[in-house]
């Protein structure tokens, strides 16, 4: 088992209030190596508060998380970090060139592995239009380039260290649907266990599990034939993305 999920409980106290707030409470959920594991939930659900908790962002208040069955807490910062690779909602890029924003997490990159990465992540094909190639000049967040290129230019950036695991919270929304498929394709070659946090149905729906959150409880578990005949949340999703057009696959 590459990554265990157990009993997991998290609860926030803000310094404005001596309240509690339970976050997530009893996720339990398991993920072998080399799986295309799916989270998905309304807004405010718990997806981001759980997938942070896999590298550490900030710690579980009950339950254990595992990988390769040692508990996380046992493996130094920079160990456990080096392991995962992710890509959070908020696509940020750096002042400097492609080139030294690929090599962020890692430093002695080749040009080699950056484009095998941004071949991946569906980034070559404008990389290449740009007349400095690698050595194009990106503005300090990413400003001179659009939405969708700094979202795979983050991806790219992540995959250029072969994690063990990789992470994306909702970080291919700015992509048309082509693109997606593209991408989530080129994923499902890779020798990577992937989880990934989106709203389409289309980018979940051949996962291997999905785990559906609600109101930070697991309220399904399973493929999308198996939650659409067992889970009444993920059945609204999918709905409601069918009567607005957006669950078209390409």
């Amino acid at each position: 088992m590459l990554l265990e999920v157990k009993h997991i409980k998290k609860v926030f106290k803000t310094r404005f209030s001596k309240e509690e707030t339970t976050a997530l409470a009893d996720i339990d959920f398991s993920v072998e190596e080399g799986e295309y594991i799916a989270i998905m939930g309304e807004s405010g659900s718990g997806k981001t508060t759980l997938i942070n908790l896999i590298p550490r962002f900030y710690d579980v208040t009950e339950g254990e998380i595992r990988i390769k069955d040692l508990p996380i807490k046992s493996y130094k910062f920079k160990d456990l970090r080096n392991m995962i690779g992710i890509v959070p909602q908020q696509a940020t890029l750096f002042g400097g060139t492609i080139r030294e924003n690929m090599q962020w997490g890692h430093p002695h990159a080749t040009d080699e592995e950056i484009y095998e990465a941004l071949e991946l992540s569906q980034s070559k094909e404008f990389v290449d239009k740009m007349t400095e190639g690698l050595d194009t000049y990106i503005e300090q967040g990413g400003k001179n380039v659009s939405g969708g290129q700094r979202q795979r230019l983050t991806i790219a950036r992540a995959l250029v260290k072969k994690p063990e695991i990789l992470i994306l919270d909702d970080s291919a929304s700015a992509l048309d649907f082509a693109t997606d498929a593209k991408l989530r394709k080129a994923l499902s070659t890779l020798n990577m266990t992937v989880i990934i946090v989106s709203q389409r149905v289309s980018a979940l729906m051949h996962a291997d599990s999905i785990v559906v959150l609600s109101h930070g409880e697991v309220v399904g578990q399973g493929t999308h034939d198996m939650l659409m005949n067992t889970c009444d949340v993920y059945q609204e999703i999918v709905m409601s993305q069918m009567e607005g057009g957006q669950n078209n696959e390409e």
